[in-house]
């Protein structure tokens, strides 16, 4: 079960945060490591998009989640779970061709297939209720009626979606559109993904999981593979980064603090462009970066690392090697996006966020997850104003938010105005111990049952999720 010590030991790492808005700058960590890997001794792993099956009207992929042994540390095998035999696999779509899965499930434990970020239709948002049995096949519709973004697809079973998403299931979609395309942002290779995540792999290869192991996995992973070095040329590049961890919080800092360009969140590109030197990145987010490497001679290696480590962790994430010069039409332009308008607001809630140590439960408004509850019903068309309360100031526990259906625009923290980097849209908000956070949101288009729930998986499981059911 989880105790106070593990508790506070989650606290140690995620309270540096507690009283540090979004932006700013933290103090490094201690460099010793835990992490029997040598860093940069292994490739990036950049996944070529997966082929379909071009139909008339729609795009077919037949993805089986299965088991498979893959090469994660340099030499040995761990037995991971996969989308068709691989990790951090690449979907790339484009908006207004609708994409069909048929997912066919040969793991021993079931599999609800989420597009986190997608706006689906209920019947394929992967409720707990539609979850696919071992042995068994399901359809999933993905209209891809929505702007241009980068989401992911993970499992959302009513119990093994923690283990299936730590063990490696979990695969990248792009979503493209012509205004997007229109932009002279980097392009073809020059646009990465990059799936973050942490593990605890044993030097024989073994995957390690505990539900509350979550300050005891010091591996990170980038695309599958143990910080990895990314042979890169001296221009432009975009990268798109996903955090896949269950609970792993990354702080990412370039170099010696070195300047990027912000350009794009959850829910695609931000309104403007934002120089920054540090980005946040909570479990299930997606961030987008553009880097400049034209800046630095052909020859150096930029260290790319996380400011938030539990103790003995080492910080390095991955490293990029300028290797040649390269042509660059790309450029960031001033305007990106123009900002979503979501209406008037006319309904409020309420969302209180806590851990309750005699039932050993995550709560929302008090409440543990029950799947036969419906704790609210939405009207379509109506804009919300939801207010996001993190209470568990005792423990130093964060949590976050995240609606499914829609995107939304997070409109205060604690009182104040978002700032630039949040003016886009965003599926997933993260609140610190004692802090709040305000957010607008419209559901549309589709009638059914859906969730939302903190994406911190081990909160999930332990009850942080309830159902909301949209009505006309």
């Amino acid at each position: 079960m989880l105790n106070r010590r593990s508790l506070l030991k989650a606290g140690a790492a995620a309270g540096v945060l507690a009283a540090v808005p979004a932006g700013l700058v933290l103090g490094a960590q201690p460099k010793r490591t835990v992490d029997a890997t040598t860093p940069f001794t292994v490739p990036l792993k950049v996944s070529p998009p997966l082929r379909p099956v071009r139909l008339a009207d729609y795009d077919l992929y037949r993805l089986t989640t299965r088991e498979a042994d893959v090469e994660i540390l340099p030499g040995t095998t761990s037995t991971v779970r996969t989308f068709n035999g691989a990790l951090s696999p690449l979907i790339v779509a484009r908006r207004g061709r609708p994409v069909v899965i048929e997912q066919a499930n040969a793991l021993n434990v079931p599999f609800s297939m989420h597009l986190h970020g997608g706006h689906v239709p209920a019947q394929s948002d992967g409720h707990p209720k539609n979850e696919v049995a071992p042995g068994k096949s399901r359809l999933f519709h993905y209209p891809n009626s929505q702007l241009a973004s980068t989401m992911w697809v993970h499992d959302h079973s009513h119990h093994a979606h923690a283990e299936n998403i730590y063990r490696g299931a979990a695969a990248t979609y792009v979503l493209t559109d012509p205004d997007e395309d229109r932009l002279p942002l980097p392009k073809g290779q020059y646009d990465v993904t990059l799936q973050l995540r942490d593990a605890k792999i044993e030097d024989n290869g073994t995957l390690v999981y505990d539900l509350h192991g979550f300050q005891e996995r010091p591996t990170f992973l980038v695309n599958g593979s143990p910080r990895p070095y990314f042979r890169v040329a001296a221009r432009k590049y975009r990268f798109r980064l996903v955090n896949t961890s269950n609970e792993r919080a990354f702080v990412l800092r370039l170099g010696e603090g070195d300047e990027f360009t912000h350009i794009g969140t959850d829910g695609g590109l931000l309104p403007a462009p934002v120089p920054s030197r540090i980005l946040q990145l909570w479990p299930a987010e997606r961030q987008e970066i553009v880097v400049d490497f034209s800046k630095y001679p052909v020859g150096s290696k930029i260290v790319l690392q996380t400011m938030m480590t539990y103790p003995g962790e080492a910080p390095e994430v991955m490293r990029f090697d300028v290797v040649r010069g390269a042509d660059d039409p790309s450029s960031v332009p001033g305007r990106l996006r123009p900002v979503a308008d979501l209406g008037t607001p006319t309904v409020e809630r309420q969302f209180a966020m806590s851990f309750d140590p005699q039932s050993q439960q995550h709560l929302i408004n008090g409440k543990p997850f029950d799947i036969n509850r419906v704790d609210f019903r939405p009207k379509l068309g109506t804009t919300e104003i939801w207010t996001i309360e993190n209470k568990d100031v005792a423990f130093t526990i964060p949590h976050s938010l995240h609606p499914h259906l829609d995107h939304f625009q997070v409109v205060e923290r604690n009182g104040k105005p978002a700032g630039p980097s949040e003016a886009g849209l965003k599926d997933t908000v993260s609140v610190m111990p004692g802090e709040s956070a305000r957010i607008k949101i419209r559901f549309t288009e589709y009638t059914g049952m859906y969730m939302f729930h903190c994406h911190l998986m081990g909160h999930l499981t332990m009850g942080m999720m309830g159902q909301m059911e949209m009505v006309r």
